[in-house]
């Protein structure tokens, strides 16, 4: 048995990017950052900060789309991988990427829109349960796309 789940709460680091693939299925992308507080070498405390590329499909892609904006805070839980790709220089780098199941805003009302994320779901919190989902019919970002 094999086990692959993350859980992720922190802020966006940019707005959600919203696109749809040729089979009409809602992509939404977006950049969350954690901070951890640690002590250096010297004793000093630091600001550790990680971030993580969040990727939502579907209903729950265009909610996203809708509500959130950069610094909105947001709890994601999904499936966790690590991106490889080659930067403009031909340096190797790595991004962590999750492709979120479920979602919940944390947020009070940094809401894009007027409207209440519970015009649409109760309770802010939102699942994404169909098995459809597939990041590889996506088209991969460009290495310029990718904000850390």
């Amino acid at each position: 048995m094999s086990f692959n789940k993350i859980i992720v709460v922190g802020n966006l680091g940019r707005d959600p990017e919203l696109r749809y693939t040729p089979q009409g299925n809602a992509v939404c992308d977006f950049s969350v950052a954690t901070n951890e507080k640690r002590r250096d070498k010297s004793g000093e405390l630091q600001n550790v900060v990680t971030w993580f590329k969040i990727t939502l499909w579907n209903k729950q892609a265009e909610t996203a789309s809708k509500y959130l904006t950069k610094g909105s805070s947001i709890y994601i839980e999904g499936r966790l991988r690590i991106e490889e790709w080659t930067d403009r220089d031909s340096n190797n780098r790595y991004s962590l990427e999750v492709n979120a199941t479920e979602m919940q805003f944390l947020s009070g009302s940094g809401n894009r829109n007027e409207e209440t994320a519970n015009d649409t779901n109760s309770e802010n919190s939102f699942s994404n349960q169909d098995s459809t989902n597939n990041p590889d019919t996506v088209n991969s970002p460009n290495d310029d796309d990718i904000p850390f």
